[in-house]
C-alpha cells in the first residue's frame, strides 16, 4: 500500500473515526483503525464492535491496500506531522510515514483481524437537517438514562410518523424526568410510522458529526443496526432492543396550575438557590407559586438561600420540590424566551412547554419532572 494525502484531511479523518475505537479490547486490531486505500480515496474507520464510524478522504494511491494501525499512535504522530503532504507506504507490516522532514516507522496488523462494519439493510429512511439533528439530540440528551437497571433508557427514541408534514420525535427518559423534541424530516420511505432506540454513547457522536448546516443527514433503519450518514462520513450502531416507556401516556394533560415564566431569569433564579447545593449537601428546591410570583429556598447545612421570580398566572399557593439539577437541565434546553410550566399537586410532574414567545410550534418539546417530596417545615 502506497499513498499520500494532505495532513490536515488526514488528522481530521482520523480523529473522527477514533472516537469509535474501542479504548480496551481482547481483540487488538479493535483498538486500531483499519486504513484501506483504494482508486482516489482514503478509508479509515473505528469500530468497537457496538459503533463504527467510518470516514472517506480524497487521497492519492498508487498502490491499493489496507492495514490496521494503532489509533493512539497513528493519530498522535499524524497530529505532531508538520503541515505537508503525508505519505505512508507498508512492506508487510511495516509501516512507513514521511511528512516533510519528519519519518516514522511502526509496526501495523493484519487488516485481515480486523471485523467488517455491519451491513444495514435500507428498512425505512428519512433525511434531516444536520443543524436540527444536533439540536434534537443537545436538548434532550441530559434526561437518558445512566443507569443499567433498564437498559433501554440508556438510548433515545426516535419515532417517525408521516403525514400532511412529516415528524421525527426524539424522546428521552430516566425515571425522574422525560426530554422531547419535535422537528420536520423530508424524503421519508418506507412504513408510514416506524421506531427506534439509538444508544447514547452513539448520539454523542452524531452530533458532534453534523454540523451547524443546513445540509441534510441521512437516517437508515435496519434490522438491527441505524446508520447515520452526511458527506464522507458513516456512523453505524445497534438498536436497543425492548419495550421503551409509552411517554403519551406518561405525560399529564389535566393539570390546573399553569404558569408562564422567563425562562433565563427562572434560571438564574434557581442557579442563585443553588449555590448551597452540591454532591455533599444535597437539598430540594422548595418552590411555592403563589399569584404572579414564585418563591425558591434551599436550606442545606451551609446555611439557607431565597429568591423569587416574577410568573403570569396563579400558582394556588402550590408548594413543590424539585431537584435543582433536573430542573436547570430542562430550563437550559429550553430554546424558547419563557416556558409554560403545567403543574397539579405536589406530588405529580411538572411539565414545561414552549411559551408563546419565539418561532417555535406549541409541541416543539416537552420537558417534563418529577417532583421530590418535601419535608415539613
Amino acid at each position: 500500500m502506497k499513498f499520500s494525502c494532505e495532513k490536515a484531511l488526514l488528522q481530521s479523518a482520523v480523529t473522527v473515526s477514533s472516537r469509535a475505537v474501542a479504548v480496551k479490547s481482547s481483540i487488538p486490531a479493535l483498538e486500531g483503525l483499519l486504513i484501506e486505500a483504494k482508486e482516489r480515496e482514503l478509508r479509515i474507520t473505528g469500530f468497537d464492535l457496538k459503533t463504527g464510524i467510518r470516514t472517506v478522504v480524497p487521497a492519492e494511491v498508487r498502490e491499493e491496500g489496507s492495514m490496521v494501525l494503532s489509533a493512539r499512535l497513528f493519530g498522535e504522530i499524524v497530529r505532531k506531522m508538520p503541515d505537508d503532504v503525508v505519505v505512508l507506504t507498508t512492506e508487510r507490516f511495516t509501516v512507513r510515514l514521511r511528512c516533510g522532514m519528519s519519518e516514522f516507522n511502526i509496526q501495523g496488523i493484519d487488516a485481515t483481524e480486523y471485523p467488517d462494519l455491519p451491513a444495514v439493510e435500507y428498512m425505512n429512511t428519512f433525511h434531516i437537517r444536520q443543524s436540527a439533528l444536533r439540536d434534537m439530540i443537545e436538548r434532550t440528551s441530559h434526561a437518558i438514562s445512566q443507569s443499567d437497571a433498564r437498559p433501554i433508557h440508556t438510548g433515545a427514541l426516535f419515532e417517525l410518523e408521516q403525514g400532511e408534514e412529516n415528524r421525527l420525535t426524539v424522546v428521552a427518559v430516566d425515571g425522574f424526568r422525560l426530554a422531547l423534541r419535535r422537528e420536520s424530516v423530508s424524503d421519508v420511505t418506507g412504513a408510514k410510522s416506524f421506531q427506534f432506540v439509538v444508544p447514547g454513547s452513539a448520539l454523542k457522536e452524531v452530533q458532534r458529526i453534523a454540523g451547524d448546516t443546513e445540509q441534510p443527514m441521512e437516517v437508515v433503519q435496519g434490522e438491527r443496526h441505524i446508520m447515520f450518514k452526511t458527506g464522507d462520513v458513516t456512523l453505524i450502531t445497534r438498536r436497543l432492543e425492548g419495550e421503551f416507556l409509552n411517554y403519551r401516556k406518561s405525560i399529564p394533560t389535566d393539570a390546573p396550575i399553569r404558569v408562564t415564566v422567563d425562562t433565563r431569569r427562572l434560571t438564574e433564579s434557581i442557579e442563585r438557590c443553588s449555590l448551597l447545593i452540591s454532591e455533599q449537601q444535597k437539598a430540594p428546591l422548595r418552590c411555592t407559586f403563589r399569584q404572579g410570583v414564585v418563591s425558591i429556598k434551599a436550606t442545606t447545612p451551609l446555611g439557607n438561600a431565597y429568591d423569587e421570580c416574577p410568573v403570569a398566572g396563579d400558582g394556588n399557593g402550590l408548594e413543590i420540590g424539585f431537584n435543582n439539577r433536573y430542573l436547570l437541565e430542562a430550563l437550559r434546553a429550553a430554546p424558547t424566551p419563557s416556558v409554560n410550566l403545567a403543574m397539579n399537586t405536589p406530588v405529580s410532574p411538572c411539565v414545561i412547554t414552549p411559551g408563546e414567545e419565539g418561532n417555535v410550534s406549541a409541541d416543539a418539546f416537552i420537558f417534563m419532572v418529577l417532583p421530590v417530596r418535601l419535608k415539613a417545615n
